[in-house]
C-alpha cells in the first residue's frame, strides 16, 4: 500500500473551477464513501476547503488509484477536472501533506485555518470508518508539524489571513478603516475571525447578519456589535462602508438591487465559495468588489514579505518528512523481524523437546540451564542482523532488505502480514 493524493487547489485551478467543485455536507460524505469503496483503496480522507479539494488515499496500485479517484471527482463535480488535477505519490505525497498543514501551500501563506480543516477532514474520515492506522498516524503527524511550524517561526506573520489581506485591500479604496462601519454576513468561524479582526483594527460599528439570528447575536456580543436578520442586509448596505461575506451556501446573498445609490465608496469582500455576492455589483458607481479570484490573480498575501520565516518552515517540513519516512520504512521491516524471531523460537522449542526426550534423566534445573543457554545463543546470533536490517530499512531501498531476510530464512511471505494485522487489532 502507498499514499496517493489527487486534488486541485488555487495553484492549479481558477476560482471559478474551485467554486464548481467545492464539496461539503452530504456530498462530501458521499465522495468519501465512494473513494473508500473502490477496490484499489484501503483508506481515504477528503480535504475540502474554499481553496482546495484533495483526496488522500492508501492504494495498492498507482494507476488504478489515480484513475478511480479522478473519475469520482469528475462525477461529483459534473465536469472534466483532468486539466486542473495534480497527483502526489509516496514520499512526495507525505511532503505535500505536511506543507499544506504548515500553511506553505495556502493562498495566503501561513494562514492557520488549514490546520482546523485538516483536523475536521480526519475526524469525518474516522467517523465514517474510512481511515485506518496508516492515514490516521500520518495525518496526526502532519498536524503536529503544522503546529510546530506556527509555534517555532513567524509564519503567522507571513500571511496574517485572508481577512487581513482583504482589509489591506479595503484600505486602498476607503482609506484607514478605523472609525468605519462594517457589515459581516454569516456567523461561522470565518465570520467570527473577520469580526475579531475588524474590532482590533478599530472599526466603530460591526453588524452581524445571519440566517440564524441567535448565532448572529452571540457573535455580535463578542465584538460589541449588533445583530440583524439576514433579511435586513439591504437596509444595512445603505450605511455600511465595508462588507465581508462568508456564507458560501450556494445562493447570492447580496445582489445589485439591494445596494442603494451612494455618495461614498462601498467595499465588498467576498470570502465565500460558492460566491455570496453577485459580480454584477461591480457595475454600480462607487462600489468595489474583491473576491477570492481577485486575490488569487493579484497574488495578495503570497508571502507577506517574510521569506526567512517561510524558509524556516520549509526546513522544518523537510526534516519532519525525512524523519517520518525513515520511521515508516523501519516499521515495515518489523513484522519480518518478528516473524524471524518467531521462527527461531519454534526451532528452539522443537530442539529442546527432542533433547528432553533423548535425555529423560535431566532434572528440572538442568533442563532450565540448557534451555536458557540455547535461547541465549539464538538471541545473540539474531541480534546483529535484526538491528542492522532495521537500520538499513530506513534507506529508500529498505524494503529489499526485508525481502532478503524472508528469502534467506525461508519465512512464509504471509507471516509478516499476519503479524501486522495482529498488532493493529490489538
Amino acid at each position: 500500500m502507498s499514499l496517493l493524493i489527487v486534488g486541485l487547489s488555487h495553484r492549479s485551478a481558477p476560482v471559478s473551477v474551485l467554486e464548481q467543485v467545492t464539496i461539503s455536507g452530504d456530498a462530501l460524505v458521499k465522495l468519501l464513501h465512494d473513494v473508500r469503496q473502490d477496490a484499489h483503496v484501503a483508506e481515504a480522507m477528503v480535504v475540502s476547503t474554499c481553496n482546495r479539494v484533495e483526496v488522500y488515499a492508501e492504494v495498492d496500485r498507482f494507476h488504478g488509484g489515480v484513475s478511480a479517484i479522478t473519475t469520482l471527482l469528475d462525477r461529483h463535480a459534473g465536469a472534466d477536472l483532468a486539466p486542473h488535477l495534480y497527483v502526489h505519490y509516496e514520499d512526495q505525497a507525505v511532503h505535500h501533506l505536511m506543507s499544506v498543514a504548515s500553511g506553505l501551500d495556502s493562498m495566503v501563506v501561513g494562514e492557520g485555518q488549514i490546520l482546523g480543516q485538516i483536523r475536521a477532514a480526519l475526524r469525518l474520515a474516522q467517523q465514517e470508518d474510512a481511515v485506518g492506522s496508516i492515514l490516521n498516524e500520518l495525518v496526526q503527524q502532519a498536524l503536529r508539524v503544522g503546529k510546530r511550524s506556527h509555534s517555532e517561526t513567524g509564519i503567522d506573520r507571513a500571511g496574517a489571513s485572508l481577512i487581513g489581506v482583504g482589509i489591506t485591500l479595503a484600505e486602498t479604496v476607503l482609506g484607514p478603516i478605523e472609525g468605519r462601519r462594517a457589515l459581516v454576513v454569516g456567523a461561522g468561524s470565518m465570520s467570527a475571525l473577520t469580526a475579531a479582526t475588524l474590532a482590533r483594527a478599530g472599526v466603530t460599528e460591526i453588524v452581524i447578519a445571519n440566517r440564524t439570528f441567535e448565532r448572529a447575536e452571540r457573535l455580535a456580543e463578542t465584538v460589541g456589535g449588533r445583530a440583524v436578520p439576514l433579511s435586513e442586509i439591504a437596509t444595512e448596505l445603505a450605511t455600511a462602508d465595508l462588507v465581508v461575506s462568508c456564507v458560501g451556501a450556494g445562493t447570492r446573498v447580496i445582489t445589485p438591487e439591494m445596494i442603494p445609490a451612494r455618495d461614498l465608496p462601498l467595499f465588498l469582500l467576498d470570502l465565500a465559495l460558492p460566491h455570496d455576492i453577485d459580480t454584477a455589483v461591480r457595475a454600480l458607481p462607487l462600489v468595489t468588489l474583491v473576491d477570492l479570484e481577485d486575490m488569487q490573480q493579484s497574488g495578495a498575501g503570497s508571502d507577506g514579505g517574510r521569506a526567512a520565516d517561510i524558509a524556516a518552515v520549509r526546513r522544518i517540513v523537510a526534516d519532519e518528512v525525512t524523519a517520518y519516512l525513515n520511521s515508516a520504512r523501519a516499521a515495515k521491516v518489523t513484522p519480518t523481524v518478528v516473524a524471524l524471531r518467531s521462527r527461531a523460537a519454534q526451532v528452539v522449542e522443537s530442539e529442546l523437546g527432542r533433547l528432553h526426550s533423548r535425555m529423560p534423566d535431566l532434572d528440572e534445573r538442568q533442563r532450565d540451564e540448557v534451555a536458557q543457554a540455547v535461547r541465549r545463543v539464538v538471541d545473540k546470533l539474531l541480534h546483529e542482523p535484526t538491528v542492522r536490517v532495521k537500520q538499513l530499512a530506513a534507506s529508500p531501498a529498505g524494503d529489499h532488505y526485508a525481502e532478503a531476510l524472508r528469502e534467506l530464512f525461508n519465512l512464509d511471505p504471509k507471516a509478516p502480514d499476519a503479524v501486522s494485522r495482529m498488532e493493529i487489532e490489538q
